[in-house]
């Protein structure tokens, strides 16, 4: 498969913003440190999150905020934005099966079609997801965390 973790660090980065964006900067430094990821992979993320108007940065290190509801931002937004799905689809199948043989000759014609309706339930799901169910799910777990102890 070619889902990256880009696509996890972008929603754990967009709850965290959307936690804390009125109470100090969130930069780069802080979303890593929460992510426990490079910086500079923060920065990529972020930055693609920002091409698509999912947040805002303020220049230098005035922090990242978020520019949609998460009302707004279905999961399908997020994972089209992060993981560039190339052409050749979620699945990365082996390309050159032999073409002499009975099942290298036939396995695309066997598969290919499986895997695309895969790809297609999976992006239908993730269009009915949305950031605020995320944090519904989140503010109910830190909420038992704390109340544990």
């Amino acid at each position: 498969m070619q889902i990256s973790n880009k696509f996890t660090i972008a929603i754990h980065a967009l709850a965290f913003i959307h936690l804390f964006q009125d109470q100090q900067r969130v930069t780069s430094k802080v979303l890593a440190n929460s992510i426990q990821a490079n910086p500079v992979i923060i920065r990529s993320v972020l930055s693609g999150l920002k091409e698509a108007g999912i947040v805002d940065a303020k220049q230098g290190s005035g922090g990242f905020r978020l520019a949609k509801s998460l009302d707004d931002i279905s999961l399908y937004d997020i994972f089209v934005t992060v993981d560039n799905i190339d052409k050749k689809g979620l699945f990365n199948f082996h390309e050159n099966p032999h073409p002499d043989c009975i099942v290298g000759g036939n396995i695309h014609a066997a598969v290919d079609d499986k895997l695309v309706q895969v790809q297609t339930a999976m992006e239908k799901e993730l269009r009915t997801m949305y950031m605020s169910d995320i944090l519904v799910d989140l503010e109910k777990a830190i909420e038992e965390k704390v109340n544990r102890t």
